[in-house]
């Protein structure tokens, strides 16, 4: 399990993962990630960060490992949006996202790692001014992940 900080567009945000046992000869895993998300908008002539919620479930697949340091792998998966009702009036929103991530070993247990790729859903914060989209277009993570 592991815990990350991370943007989706420009929604700050910070979370917990957890992945399955790497199978099929050590490259595929299943990942799920839970995050408390913030969107930044005008409420009432001020600016505000309102929290949301977010859960994905996707593939994970090593690409290739460098020495007993470094692995690099993709990821993709379904991502489940849990809108604020002060910014829109949606209860859930669905989506897909798709990333590359590169692990660094530093400790026999844990190792840190950053992530980068893309989210769709298509959501749009309807209850603000000029219906801004959020939670659409660049993905970016980084934290820590504990072997147990």
């Amino acid at each position: 399990f592991g815990f990350q900080l991370g943007q989706y567009q420009k929604d700050f945000g910070l979370g917990i993962n957890l992945t399955s046992p790497y199978f099929a000869g050590d490259r595929i895993a299943i990942r799920v990630r839970g995050n408390m998300m913030f969107n930044e908008h005008l409420s009432e002539k001020t600016i505000t960060w309102t929290p949301y919620s977010n859960l994905s479930i996707g593939v994970v697949s090593v690409a290739g490992e460098i020495g007993n340091f470094m692995r690099l792998y993709g990821e993709g998966g379904f991502l489940m949006l849990f809108p604020n009702s002060d910014f829109s009036s949606e209860s859930i929103e669905m989506g897909g996202y798709g990333l590359f991530g590169f692990e660094f070993f530093f400790y026999p247990k844990g190792n840190y790692f950053i992530e980068i790729g893309g989210v769709g859903t298509g959501a749009t914060a309807d209850k603000v001014l000029t219906n801004p989209i959020y939670s659409n277009g660049l993905l970016i993570n980084a934290g820590f992940r504990f072997q147990l």
